[in-house]
């Protein structure tokens, strides 16, 4: 615009030089020129200050154009009386330009406004048609350097993309969040967005106030915008239950008596809560009423609570629902942490303790994947492993006769020996703690009849229990009472027993491979020889089946919460399936299984990973909904036998195998991200 102004006037100056018959000057020059030789004459600085004022008037009502013309007119005159006074002819072409630009919707001076009264907007808070930051002032020669697209993009609006309004909305309602109403009221203002339907808004402020006839009339205005007209009556009781609770707390229980019986009974809502209600007028002060209706009393924490619930009655287009950004912010952050192959830490829903403006990753190098320690006092095959309950101990039992308890520092994470517990003469195969980490069981391989139970603590042994020289008692499982335990093997024994060994009951021709108790402490679980995993109720003497698989289930582990199973199949690997819709659910590739005894585990916070050793020498991790293995661990020599992941420290793990080893793994030391990278020797990266 303001370079078509200086063409116009560069013309205008060129024709009245070509009648004079004088050389032509540059365009900027002879608009200078011009304004002195008007200023010369009589009047002249008075009507070019005036004719400023009046360009500058229709330039920001550059839309009207009835407007436009009529002041076309007025210019008209201006520009006769200015030829009467000696004005040059430039100067009316000039204005007769600029003219003509507010015509078409352009403006050559900087301080327009929008087609919809806002301010126009700012670079870096000046104005946007200004060549240096400031502003053309009324009268001033300087003319605008604003492009004609930056100031057509002032006077089209660009119209908000649904999904661009319901930012802005969810934006506005965090900042009233903060108590930034006024920056709430320019956002919305400017954006052309609606926070929420003005029924709403009065609807609300009526609730925060406590005037409760007054927002129970504005439920007639929402009742046409709501989806559910059902919603309604809920909504009246909510607010009539706070009425009620208001006016008990301060004293008018004859104003509560009629709320219940006059307003809050007619509804024939929710009669059983209104017999709860009925109870609080025997309150005898407003401490009771607060504690036996769990209610914070009269005041902003209630009805804001209040009005928390009755927003979930409303569309989202006439009232937000609460605290709304926060609780996409909350489910985006989630969702990467589930999406994090190597997310160990306890899940924390405070947005504070995360960063909105980088990704969630976690790097494999916190996991535990690294060799921290290996342990070789074992002077044979290392069968089994297993963390206590607490995490405070490790049991490690080997084809050499003995058990040995390991200590767990709780800050370096190191294992140091506890005590050797002897005397196993088949080797031990299989070890199982009590409840609360008293006591610990050890069984042997096939041949073996004898069950020794320890004393964890003392060091002792409490029972030494075996029925009959022909018994195979391979597997234990503890009674979530830690009073009893069930035993059996796969000569057809299926014992219960006290922890004197005595027999409670037992199972006649169940050849178990593999036991569980559940947590319900009359269901036990056990893999037998027919390839599948049967429930055994021992109080009523019945059984279900509940796993059925296609090859021989070696071993198995079961959740914390009972739900879900981890088998280890012969020649297939390991397979997770869900107890309670008895369905398979992953069948988890990469480790190689043949016919050994290889025991997995779940790990890791909230029992998110799984481990497994394998006939090949390694460990195998994935994540549970996952079937490709995360992280494949080295260094073992034989095959690793079993794995175990502490509950309690989940950066710690454990494996033990034919090498004769124990190898405690846990995250990378404390060493520089570049050195942490490069070490691969114990940890293969599998990232799908």
């Amino acid at each position: 615009t303001a370079a078509l102004g200086e063409e116009t006037l560069a013309s205008a100056s060129s024709s009245s030089d070509s009648d004079t018959g004088g050389a032509s000057p540059p365009p900027r020059k002879k608009h200078r020129a011009s304004a002195a030789e008007g200023a010369g004459e009589p009047g002249a600085s008075a009507v070019v200050t005036g004719l400023s004022g009046v360009v500058l008037g229709l330039a920001a009502h550059s839309q009207a154009t009835s407007a436009i013309h009529f002041n076309r007119s007025i210019v008209n005159n201006l520009s006769s009386s200015m030829q009467s006074n000696g004005a040059g002819q430039g100067q009316e072409s000039a204005e007769l330009s600029c003219l003509n630009s507010a015509q078409n919707g352009e403006s050559s001076s900087a301080g327009g406004t929008h087609s919809n009264g806002l301010l126009s907007s700012t670079d870096n808070g000046n104005s946007v048609g200004t060549s240096n930051g400031s502003s053309t002032l009324p009268g001033s020669s300087a003319p605008s350097t604003a492009s004609g697209s930056e100031v057509g993009s002032l006077k089209k609006k660009k119209r908000l993309s649904q999904a661009e309004e319901d930012v802005i909305r969810l934006i506005g309602q965090h900042l009233h969040g903060l108590g930034l109403n006024q920056t709430v009221d320019l956002l919305m203002q400017e954006s052309g967005c609606r926070l929420e339907h003005p029924s709403a808004t009065k609807f609300r402020n009526h609730v925060m106030e406590g005037e409760w006839d007054k927002a129970e009339n504005d439920l007639n205005e929402l009742r046409a915008l709501m989806h559910s007209p059902n919603a309604i009556v809920r909504m009246k009781f909510l607010l009539l239950q706070q009425k009620y609770l208001e006016y008990l707390e301060d004293g008018k229980v004859l104003e509560a008596l009629q709320v219940l019986r006059g307003e809050l009974t007619p509804l024939k809502y929710n009669t059983d809560r209104i017999h709860v209600l009925s109870g609080y007028l025997m309150c005898s002060h407003a401490e009771d009423l607060r504690a036996k209706a769990e209610w914070e009393g009269k005041g902003t924490a209630s009805r804001c609570r209040l009005l928390d619930k009755l927003q979930t009655y409303l569309p989202p287009s006439v009232m937000l629902p609460p605290r709304r950004l926060q609780t996409l912010l909350r489910q985006a952050v989630e969702l990467q942490r589930d999406r994090c192959l190597y997310h160990n830490t306890k899940l924390d829903s405070n947005l504070d303790s995360v960063s909105l403006l980088l990704d969630h990753v976690c790097s494999r190098s916190q996991f535990p994947c690294y060799t921290q320690q290996i342990l070789t006092e074992h002077c044979n095959e290392v069968w089994f492993c297993k963390f206590s309950n607490d995490g405070t101990k490790l049991a490690t039992g080997s084809k050499d006769t003995t058990v040995i308890i390991w200590q767990v520092d709780p800050e370096s994470h190191q294992l140091k020996l506890l005590r050797t517990l002897e005397g196993h003469a088949y080797g031990v195969s299989y070890l199982a703690w009590s409840p609360d980490d008293t006591y610990l069981i050890a069984c042997g391989p096939d041949d073996c009849s004898e069950l020794w139970l320890w004393n964890v603590q003392t060091g002792e042994l409490r029972t030494k229990m075996s029925q009959s020289h022909e018994d195979s008692l391979t597997s234990v499982a503890w009674n979530p009472d830690g009073k009893r335990f069930v035993t059996g093997g796969q000569r057809g024994q299926f014992y219960q027993c006290d922890l004197d060994g005595n027999l409670l009951d037992s199972w006649e021709g169940v050849r178990v491979q593999c036991l569980w108790c559940l947590s319900d402490g009359r269901t036990v679980l056990a893999s037998d020889t027919h390839q599948r995993i049967r429930g055994y109720n021992f109080e009523d003497l019945t059984d279900r089946n509940i796993v059925q698989e296609d090859h021989p289930i070696m071993s198995f582990t079961v959740s914390k919460n009972g739900r879900l199973a981890l088998l280890n199949v012969a020649t297939q690997g390991v397979h997770l399936w869900d107890l309670q819709d008895r369905v398979l659910v992953r069948k988890y590739q990469g480790v190689t299984q043949g016919f050994y005894t290889i025991h997995s585990c779940f790990g890791g916070h909230n029992e998110d990973f799984i481990a497994s050793g394998s006939e090949d020498h390694k460990v195998y991790i994935w994540h549970r909904r996952g079937e490709l293995p995360i992280a494949e661990l080295t260094g073992h020599t034989r095959t690793v036998n079993c794995v175990s992941w502490n509950p309690a420290i989940p950066g710690l793990m454990a494996s033990a195998s034919d090498d004769g080893t124990v190898r405690v793994w846990g995250p990378a030391p404390f060493l520089d991200s570049q050195e942490a990278d490069g070490l691969n020797e114990n940890c293969s990266n599998m990232d799908s």
